[in-house]
């Protein structure tokens, strides 16, 4: 009689292989000798980790919304802010190198440049800051373009949450719930006045909404702590990649969900 899986050895999980630790350890392959390259590596390496975690959260996130299961969302918003700020104190780390260490390296960084992080932009869109021409930066047929365009044509996270205030019955336009979803966020003064009637009498919805704004403020403060990181470490030179650096990190630095922010002064 042949021994079960789990107690044979040779099929045995272990800390190492559950993690594909060697794997995973063989992924940091520095173009120079710089001491410095492997931090930079590996930085941005679990930046894309945490990018693919916070899109797993908020594809979760968005089925609770639609699900009517505020307690279990506002469980996975708290998640994510944490996400965020672990995301942030990141910086910290980076901004331990000088100017000087990062050009010693820099210019083995070839036309590589973060703008490239589909994940990243994949998570742009999901929170409803879509540009068609992202999609240009990423090869037709490529895994990156491909996750691109799903996102870029399915509904964004402010979607799910104007169909939850709908199933709330609140009445929200319905032009708003069968909009063009490929289109940017536009304020609502419809929405606004439901949202201030939320505040108002709906402590449930309310506390969605304010961890929304947070999560909003959370993804403005990484831009921004982003941005003084660029400009702390190459000024105002061009970007990595030949992108016009802090310029246009600067450029993205907006609200994503407007209509949250627009009505602070009428509550």
């Amino acid at each position: 009689m042949s021994k079960p899986d789990y107690l044979d050895s040779a099929k045995a999980i272990t800390y190492s292989s559950y993690l594909a630790v060697d794997e995973l350890l063989a992924l940091q392959i520095p173009e120079s000798a710089e001491h410095d390259e492997l931090l930079f590596i590996i930085i941005h390496q679990v930046y894309e980790l945490w990018f693919k975690q916070l899109l797993h959260e908020t594809d979760f996130l968005m089925t609770k919304l639609g699900a009517n299961d505020v307690p279990r969302a506002l469980h996975t918003l708290k998640r994510m802010l944490t996400i965020l700020k672990t995301i942030v104190s990141q910086v910290d780390i980076l901004e331990t190198m000088t100017p000087l260490e990062f050009n010693s390296f820099r210019d083995r960084l070839g036309s590589s440049s973060g703008f490239q992080s589909y994940q990243f932009r994949e998570l742009e869109f999901t929170l409803g800051y879509k540009r068609k021409n992202v999609l240009d930066h990423h090869p037709e047929g490529s895994e990156g373009r491909s996750k691109l365009r799903e996102r870029y044509d399915a509904p964004t996270l402010w979607d799910s949450f104007l169909h939850l205030l709908e199933r709330n019955d609140y009445a929200i336009p319905e032009t708003l719930l069968t909009r063009d979803v490929t289109e940017g966020l536009e304020p609502s003064p419809e929405v606004q006045t439901i949202l201030i009637d939320i505040y108002r009498n709906d402590p449930k919805l309310a506390s969605v909404c304010e961890r929304l704004l947070d999560f909003d403020e959370g993804m403005q403060e990484w831009r921004y702590r982003h941005v003084k990181m660029v400009e702390r470490t190459i000024g105002h030179k061009i970007g990595t990649g030949g992108s016009a650096g802090v310029e246009y990190l600067k450029s993205t630095m907006r609200p994503l969900f407007p209509d949250l922010w627009d009505i602070r002064s009428r509550l």
